[in-house]
């Protein structure tokens, strides 16, 4: 959950929304992919952490699914992100602080509890949450 950390405060530090990912093989501990949010440099709505990482590590592997590898990311993955984690076919899922608005994991449409959902990794949320939230406080109160 470090390095997502390290991956959300760089996105900050670029104008971007502080959310990091990173996805990790989990028998050997290896990091995959890193990244934090690019949707504004890139001028690309579905540049979000969890999509850039996922992008990332199937490249690395040549491969569309990842069933062995877990994801961390800050924040509450969106519907778009839990529909691309599912895809994926990631193991685990850990992430940092609940969104309340925007999730879409346990808020909002709750993908993974839908019937058209046909991959549920496992999912911890939770980890480092006042971290996470602090950080998109901090991020939203400076643009305010």
């Amino acid at each position: 959950m470090a390095l997502a950390f390290a991956e959300a405060e760089a996105a900050a530090a670029r104008g971007e929304v502080p959310v990091g990912a990173v996805i990790i093989e989990s028998k050997s501990g290896r990091v995959l992919a890193a990244a934090g949010n690019r949707t504004e440099e890139l001028a690309d709505p579905t540049a979000h952490a969890e999509l850039l990482v996922i992008r990332s590590a199937c490249a690395d592997r040549r491969e569309p699914r990842l069933p062995d590898c877990d994801l961390y990311v800050t924040l509450e993955p969106c519907a778009m992100c839990a529909a691309a984690i599912s895809f994926a076919r990631l193991r685990r899922v850990y992430f940092g602080a609940y969104d309340v608005k925007g999730g879409g994991v346990e808020h909002g449409p709750r993908f993974f509890h839908q019937a058209t959902c046909h991959h549920v990794p496992e999912t911890y949320g939770g980890l480092g949450e006042r971290r996470a939230a602090e950080l998109l406080r901090v991020f939203f109160r400076q643009r305010r």
